[in-house]
């Protein structure tokens, strides 16, 4: 699928994008072009110590930001595909920060957009967040509004052999400002500071994120947002795993924050196929033929009031399993003493 294409990475020197890199560059050692393109200057040189231009001639490194759509065209010049990962994500900065989120998730994923319909850009999947449903905070916010940006881009496409469609989904295991982290850093000082105990979060690991957006590109039509089935874990179960010893210090749910993360809402719902690994929430227009998309995957309708959050979910981490997920995806030496 990605063989002899140039493929652009925007945010792609974080977490997701380094993985994205190794994970296209060990599959598809025939890619032409692969442009990291991103906005700090640092973390382009510390990738480039990892992926040497001698080994990997493929990596293109492209100083931008989304902000900036006439830098974003002059790097998708030749460009066959496009993988949004940029935004700003922190919760608590965006609300102290309104603005500045609204330019980056919001105006930056225009600009992404009018970019790649300016250019020969042939797939375009963008990055979500489980916050973007039923959204409380203003990140959540944002991302809902890019999500629908990215829907509605396939009305703008005309006669332009060109596709858009995104990836939504939960806490990725182990990234930066996660609370698995957090805890591994206060485990020795014999309390871990929770938020309440009822609390639900969906796991996904780096790994499954990266492959769930390039199975995207493999079976998307355009105008879909792809939710894969994950497990669900209790925070509670995390601490147990992490620290087993340790007294559990109450400190209450933080400002835009929910007790159980939410993909799916009741009303998304109405519009969406289930599938065996995922779902996929249809467009409010229709950009294709929907009984012929779920005969092709073999799909069906949700149940009448489905809805897919963390908390009631079917599927749940033990502890023992957090516990070899954490050395599988963030601590090797990880051992309960």
């Amino acid at each position: 699928m990605f063989n002899e294409k140039s493929i652009l990475i925007t945010g792609g020197t974080g977490s997701f994008g380094k993985k994205c890199v190794e994970t296209i560059l060990s599959q598809y050692p025939n890619v032409e072009r692969l442009v990291v393109f991103s906005r700090d200057e640092l973390k382009q040189f510390e990738m480039a110590q990892q992926f040497p231009a001698d080994r990997y001639p493929q990596i293109r490194y492209f100083i931008g930001d989304v902000r900036d759509k006439d830098r974003l065209v002059r790097a998708m010049k030749d460009i066959d595909i496009v993988i949004h990962a940029a935004a700003l994500k922190q919760v608590p900065a965006a609300e102290y920060n309104p603005f500045e989120c609204i330019q980056t998730n919001i105006i930056g994923a225009q600009n992404v957009i009018e970019a790649c319909l300016d250019s020969d850009v042939k797939k375009v999947v963008a990055l979500s967040t489980d916050k973007a449903a039923g959204p409380i905070n203003l990140y959540g916010a944002t991302k809902l509004c890019s999500d629908k940006l990215f829907v509605a881009a396939n009305n703008m496409r005309g006669k332009q052999d060109i596709k858009f469609s995104v990836v939504r989904y939960g806490n990725v295991m182990g990234s930066r400002g996660s609370v698995i982290p957090f805890f591994l850093e206060r485990r020795h000082q014999g309390v871990l500071p929770i938020t309440d105990e009822r609390m639900t979060r969906f796991s996904i690991s780096l790994e499954d994120g990266v492959t769930l957006v390039l199975k995207a590109f493999d079976i998307m039509w355009g105008g879909e947002v792809f939710v894969p089935k994950l497990p669900s874990y209790r925070i509670t179960d995390v601490a147990k795993a992490i620290a087993p010893e340790a007294r559990l210090e109450i400190v209450g749910i933080r400002p835009g924050e929910k007790l159980h993360e939410e993909m799916i809402t009741a009303t998304d719902a109405i519009n969406t196929l289930e599938f065996d690994d995922y779902f996929v929430m249809l467009p409010s227009i229709q950009f294709w033929n929907v009984k012929a998309f779920a005969e092709h995957y073999s799909g069906a309708r949700c149940a009448d009031g489905f809805f897919y959050d963390s908390g009631t979910n079917t599927e749940w981490l033990a502890v023992e399993q957090l516990r070899k997920l954490i050395r599988e995806h963030i601590d090797p030496s990880f051992r309960v003493s």
